[in-house]
């Protein structure tokens, strides 16, 4: 399998044949496909939990622990993009088609490292805590809206013959 195409995508295309043919054959399109909702999935849970905190003061144990499972989670979904990338791609990141998506995902990851780094050695505040961590799922939203509107073009793309 060879990662270095002899074309590039088209104007607008965001794959060559090459490239798409990867896409579809390895399982870390699947991996992809199941970790993201399952991440969404517990975004939402913790969202709630953070929300809950803040308006009540009640349950900082378990919003902590679930920005924790968060945060692993986005840890798990960004190795295993990378590998995606590297598969499809030839990189294992900043590949030209989903460039400024990882430019993004850099700020997301450090968002939620500053939250792990303030919760378990810099002795920060819970309310500080809880004010990074929604920064960070702020910035999560965002970068998941950059995903999809990828995965919708990608779709669109499929849909037109080559």
């Amino acid at each position: 399998m060879t990662y270095h195409d002899t074309q590039r995508p088209k104007a607008g295309q965001l794959y060559t044949q090459a490239q798409r043919a990867r896409r579809d054959g390895t399982v870390w399109t699947l991996v992809q496909g199941i970790l993201a909702p399952v991440q969404f999935l517990i975004f939402l849970v913790s969202l709630g939990l953070v929300l809950r905190y803040l308006l009540t003061g009640d349950g900082y144990v378990i919003a902590t622990w679930s920005i924790v499972l968060k945060t692993a989670a986005l840890y798990l979904i960004m190795v295993t993009g990378a590998i995606w990338e590297k598969v499809v791609f030839g990189q294992w990141l900043f590949a030209p088609a989903f460039f400024w998506e990882d430019v993004f995902s850099f700020a997301v990851i450090a968002l939620h490292t500053l939250y792990i780094y303030g919760l378990f050695w810099g002795g920060m505040a819970p309310m500080t805590l809880m004010i990074i961590a929604l920064a960070a799922y702020g910035a999560y939203v965002l970068n998941a809206g950059q995903f999809l509107w990828k995965l919708r073009v990608a779709r669109l793309q499929a849909e037109v013959p080559v």
